[in-house]
């Protein structure tokens, strides 16, 4: 879960124009995310990649959770199939199902 992070980790856009963008992408892979400030309003927020990942992969997974909790409310009982009665449609017994391996899914 991507934690929330005070914006409070600045550079100043002029740093950038004197050619100091190195260091300043250095101190993002050590700091974190940086605000990049002109005229002392936030402009922009440097992320590492892996950050940024991480921002779209919450995101990605609320989405998921938003039309999960959607299709939750809107679940009638009557037209659920119990699992049992998947597992024998299937041909799969619950004793196969207790010997197989577990597999974890991310």
């Amino acid at each position: 879960m991507v934690q929330a992070m005070p914006l409070n980790n600045t550079v100043s856009i002029t740093a950038f124009n004197r050619g100091k963008a190195g260091q300043i992408f250095s101190n993002v892979k050590k700091l974190g995310m940086t605000v990049v400030m002109k005229n002392n309003e936030p402009e922009c927020v440097l992320l590492s990649p892996a950050q940024y990942e991480a921002l779209l992969e919450a995101q990605y997974d609320a989405e998921l959770l938003s039309i999960a909790e959607k299709r939750l409310q809107s679940l009638d009982s009557e037209e659920t199939i119990p699992f049992e009665e998947v597992c024998k449609k299937a041909g799969v017994s619950m004793s196969e199902l207790d010997e197989m391996e577990e597999v974890e899914f991310e």
